[in-house]
């Protein structure tokens, strides 16, 4: 498959700015870059119409023109996890309906950004969380961590439950979702670079355009090839 599947430590993590940085260094590179937000909550509405700021961010910086339904097909009003949301509107999410949007994205793609919701156990429905759904659409994490303090710990638990999943990991994005880190979370974060098993893909500083060191597309294409 030509895609990644973006998940993060816990919600607000930076999943969002961290795809579109990825969306928009793609496209420098020369590639056709499509994104798909499965489920979107906390949706606002607009004149009877459901809106998804994430998903139509993600799109934006890819420059993925497709229907908003094709890019977020699950649209939630309630923000909370997609099931619980799901659940308030009496609805069931399918994931066949997510699964066939992911097929048509790739089809016309060189690179599918996939972000998820929360972390890697939020559930979709009774039978289904985002590492279920990653599975199922065979992608490779990214695993995008908050630079605050508990990142640690968030995200071992996240790689460990990726790996006892059967999950490939292709590497960590460390997001700073903050100005600035206090000296604790600094040395918390410095801990926890030092011991990851996977790559260090890179840093987004707070208000960055770019990771750094910058992300070279074609090398995340190749990493995703072995998979």
């Amino acid at each position: 498959m030509n895609g990644v599947f973006i998940t993060g430590t816990d919600t607000g993590c930076g999943k969002t700015t961290v795809g579109r940085v990825l969306a928009a260094a793609a496209r420098t590179q020369g590639l056709v870059v499509r994104v798909l937000k499965p489920v979107e909550t906390g949706c606002p509405e607009h004149a009877g119409r459901r809106g998804a700021p994430d998903a139509e961010a993600l799109a934006r910086a890819a420059g993925d023109d497709a229907p908003l339904d094709a890019i977020c097909p699950y649209r939630l009003r309630l923000a909370a996890s997609p099931a619980v949301a799901a659940r308030a509107e009496g609805l069931r999410i399918d994931a066949g309906i997510i699964t066939k949007a992911f097929e048509q994205a790739a089809a016309r793609a060189d690179l599918v950004l996939v972000e998820g919701a929360g972390g890697l156990r939020v559930r979709l429905n009774q039978d289904l969380d985002m590492a279920g759904l990653a599975a199922r659409l065979e992608l490779p994490l990214l695993v995008v961590a908050r630079a605050a303090l508990g990142t640690y710990n968030h995200t071992q638990l996240t790689l460990e439950a990726a790996a006892a999943r059967g999950l490939r990991t292709l590497g960590v994005v460390v997001s700073h979702t903050a100005p600035e880190l206090s000296a604790a979370d600094r040395s918390n974060l410095e801990g926890l670079l030092g011991d990851l098993p996977v790559p260090l893909l890179g840093e987004l500083e707070y208000g960055a355009r770019d990771l750094s060191p910058p992300v070279d597309a074609r090398a995340l294409l190749r990493a995703i090839a072995q998979t």
